[in-house]
C-alpha cells in the first residue's frame, strides 16, 4: 500500500476548531513535525480539510 508523508507547516492560531481536531487526528502537533500515513481515502479527506496547513508528498 502507497504512503504518504504529512508535514505542517503553518500553525493553528487563528484556525477553526474542527481544522486543529483535524490535525490533531492525523497525529500533528507542531510546526515542522511530520507523520507518514497510508495513502487512503479518510487520510486524504482529512488531509484535503487542512491543505493550506500542511504539504503532503509520496513515500516510497
Amino acid at each position: 500500500m502507497a504512503k504518504i508523508k504529512i508535514t505542517q507547516i503553518k500553525s493553528t492560531i487563528g484556525a477553526k476548531q474542527n481544522m486543529k481536531d483535524t490535525l490533531r487526528t492525523l497525529g500533528l502537533r507542531k510546526i515542522g513535525q511530520s507523520v507518514v500515513r497510508d495513502d487512503i481515502d479518510t487520510v486524504r479527506g482529512a488531509v484535503r480539510t487542512v491543505r493550506h496547513l500542511v504539504t503532503v508528498e509520496e513515500v516510497d
